[in-house]
């Protein structure tokens, strides 16, 4: 018999509508529940449900199907072990929602927004705001043309990002993506003073741990929010942990009018959480076995990031790229969001050349004459000619060696060399590990190194006086002191 349930505790913040009849559990498939209510009272698709359970804490489900008119399927947000046939239910009338708002900066949530830091409890007065929600309307929609600079030599010369755009970082395991992301926090906070929301879904804990400790030793914790769904959780709280950092996100975009970065480490592992729900669901699998609504789910996240007047989010996002394939249906899907698309190279990490951005493989929308500037285009399309013809001519070289090229062609091959080395950049978040000073170059820098590349002045220089570097002047730096110590 359906019965009447006690008030949720204020500490929720979830409850919307009296509900007054609660629902029972009628059948429990790990993740996935199925609840019996009374017809009048059945919710709808993506309503929020609040599960009475036995150790005392609400556990939370989302409604994803009506089996019929009047038992729907949900999927659990959380540890469902224990639950059981006949538990209570209540309908929260509404999306799950979430805490957002200054009070969550400098903290550590969990996918439905409940700290996980061992922090206090957030304030009472914490506003809250569902996780499901329309993208803004075209009319809202401000152009995404102004330049976003992270201080990364090789992004803001070959894939430059903008503001309110989406950029992706597309690698194999053990490439640096994390690292990359780790240093954006921390130049974006430190050149934009804006606000930060990082969300890693499907994260180890280890590297939960270690990010929370970087950010607070480098004091810029306070102006970002931290959203974990950790590899150990069921698959429901790794598929919500992208919206509920969106959500906050949005929330500074549009109620504080504030420029908000938004970091997703990894998106991909939001796609096979998907895969998984969409699995226990009973869901015939799609193209090589994903989950058949991949492009709905995607476009659910990837729609809602963009700039409205006077604010933007600007997302950058990991990709894992499973086996080295580009052609994977999931990191295809993913690519048709993006301003730019950073790549990163397994060969360029493994000779040590970090960021291991490929500077031919990267792209960004931005790459234009009239958005950056007739010069700015101009260097950038040079340098890829160069280490273009480079590679060309590695297979030669590795069977007849350099000796064997032409002059031209020699010339070439020092300057691409060259300017691969300049590309590379000592990073503030890994002082503890290279015992190298983190460098933040700006974009005019970048470009006048690449110049005096390109015009030979670096030919007669050694190539370790271009390596994990900021500015040329150092690279010159380096020279003038070698040939004292020569002298």
């Amino acid at each position: 018999m359906l019965k009447p349930i006690e008030p949720l505790p204020p500490s929720m913040g979830q409850v919307s509508r009296d509900t007054p009849l609660a629902g029972q559990l009628t059948a429990v498939h790990g993740s996935i529940i199925d609840i019996r209510f009374a017809p009048q009272a059945l919710p709808a698709i993506n309503e929020g449900i609040v599960i009475e359970h036995d150790d005392g804490q609400p556990l939370l489900a989302e409604v994803h199907q009506h089996l019929d008119g009047a038992t729907v399927r949900a999927v659990v947000l959380g540890n469902s072990t224990g639950l059981r046939r006949g538990a209570t239910a209540r309908a929260l009338g509404s999306p799950i929602r979430v805490p957002v708002g200054d009070a969550v900066l400098g903290r550590l949530l969990n996918a439905v927004g409940e700290p996980a830091d061992r922090a206090q409890p957030l304030p009472d007065d914490t506003p809250y705001r569902p996780i499901h929600a329309s993208a803004p309307a075209l009319d809202r929609v401000g152009p995404a043309q102004e330049i976003f600079h992270t201080g990364i030599k090789v992004i803001d010369l070959l894939a430059p990002l903008t503001k309110g755009g989406k950029a992706a970082m597309f690698g194999g395991a053990g490439v640096g993506k994390t690292v990359l992301i780790m240093e954006l926090i921390r130049t974006t906070v430190q050149r934009h003073a804006g606000i930060s929301v990082f969300a890693g879904i499907g994260e180890r804990s280890r590297e939960g741990h270690e990010l929370l400790l970087e950010l607070k030793a480098s004091g810029v914790l306070a102006r970002t929010a931290l959203v974990f769904g950790q590899m150990n959780e069921p698959p429901g709280p790794r598929w919500r942990a992208g919206l509920t950092a969106l959500t906050i996100a949005e929330h500074f975009r549009d109620e504080k009018h504030e420029n908000v970065l938004l970091l997703i480490d990894n998106v991909y592992r939001l796609v096979q959480a998907g895969g998984e729900v969409s699995g226990l669901l009973g869901r015939l699998p799609s193209r090589v076995g994903y989950q058949p609504t991949l492009a709905s789910e995607i476009a659910e996240l990837e729609e809602r990031i963009t700039s409205v007047a006077g604010a933007a989010i600007t997302s950058i996002q990991a990709v894992y790229v499973p086996a080295d394939d580009f052609t994977d249906p999931a990191v295809a899907e993913i690519f048709s969001h993006l301003d730019a698309s950073i790549v990163l190279s397994r060969d360029m990490a493994s000779e040590a050349m970090y960021p291991a951005v490929d500077p031919l493989a990267s792209t960004s929308t931005l790459l234009d004459p009239r958005l950056v500037g007739e010069r700015h285009y101009h260097v950038a399309q040079a340098v890829r000619k160069t280490i273009a013809h480079y590679r060309e001519l590695q297979e030669i070289i590795a069977l007849l060696g350099v000796e064997e090229l032409s002059a031209v062609d020699r010339q070439a091959v020092q300057r691409a060399r060259r300017l691969m080395r300049f590309l590379t950049q000592p990073f503030m978040v890994t002082v503890a590990f290279t015992g190298k000073e983190g460098r933040t170059v700006e974009v005019a820098d970048t470009l006048e190194g690449c110049c005096a590349i390109l015009d030979g002045e670096a030919d007669a220089w050694a190539e370790s006086s271009l390596y994990m570097i900021g500015g040329i002047e150092e690279a010159r730096a380096r020279e003038r002191a070698a040939a004292k110590v020569g002298a």
